[in-house]
Order: C-alpha cells, then structure tokens, then sequence
C-alpha cells in the first residue's frame, strides 16, 4: 500500500462512503479504496463503523473522514472541475445538483452533503488568463450565469 504524501481530508457528518461513491459513479479517473472502520469507540462513531473512506475525484487523492456534526462545509474549499464543452459541463452540473445539491452562482454549486464545486469550462478560465477586454467581457457574462454557457461566454470573449 503506498500513501501519498499530500492527500485532500474532507470532513462528513456520517456519509463519507456514500459520497464517495457517488463521486466514483459521476467522474472518470475517480475511484474508492479502502473503507477503514472505527478500531474502538470515539465522539463520532461506534466501533467498526466507517470511519474514513479513500477515495480519487479525477485522480486526486482524498480521504473522508465521518467526524460527525462538528464542522460545516464552505465555500473556503471547493473541487474545480475543468470542462471542455457544454455536454461535459452539463453532465457534471446536473449530477451534482439532481443527486440533492444545490446551485449557486458564477459555476459554483454544492453536492448533497455540501462540498463546494466549481463546474468551470476551460473557454472562460482562458479568458480570464487573456486579461484585458477579453476577460472582462467573460467576467460580466460569467456574473449573470448559474451553470455556466460556454456558447454565451465564447460571444462575450469575441465581443
């Protein structure tokens, strides 16, 4: 077994596995590794209940830790997921939001269990990089979307 030496924690009330699992159904080069069960009672968990779960999300390696009702979910943290077309951008969107999550603005939505996702097509991450009017342009169009429309954000960067 190797362990990476950087690995993403992020902390679920009970639902590690679950979310884990709906990550591996949703995004290619994402998969589920060991589920590690509570060795002994604690604050958070029975012995032998899940206590982590590891776990990819686009190959990036993450642990899930059931650490109980202590901590809440932020916008501070968030998965950006690059995209290539409308159909990719939709396909991710939509499973995070139809599986119980919740959109929000400028590409930002949130899963089921309030992990933070910016579903953000590569067309307006180039535009921002291109700077001037370019970027300007795509940062106004981009401030009126939820999902964001890659045809609306490639007019804005034509102007």
């Amino acid at each position: 077994m190797s362990i990476p030496k950087n690995t993403v924690c992020i902390w679920y009330d009970s639902e590690a596995e679950e979310a884990a699992n709906f990550y591996a159904r949703t995004f290619p080069d994402t998969r589920v590794g060991a589920v590690n069960r509570a060795p002994a009672d604690n604050p958070s968990n029975k012995q032998g209940q899940v206590l982590t779960v590891e776990f990819t999300v686009f190959g990036i390696p993450c642990i899930g830790l059931n650490g109980g009702t202590a901590f809440k979910h932020s916008e501070a943290f968030s998965f950006q997921i690059a995209t290539d077309t409308q159909e990719e951008t939709d396909r991710y969107w939509d499973a995070i939001v139809g599986n119980g999550g919740e959109e929000s603005q400028c590409g930002w939505c949130k899963d089921k269990w309030g992990v933070s996702w910016q579903i953000t097509p590569r067309t307006l991450t180039e535009a921002m990089t291109a700077g001037g009017e370019e970027a300007k342009r795509a940062f106004e169009a981009m401030m009126t979307m939820k999902k964001i429309d890659v045809a609306a954000i490639d007019a804005a960067r034509r102007g």
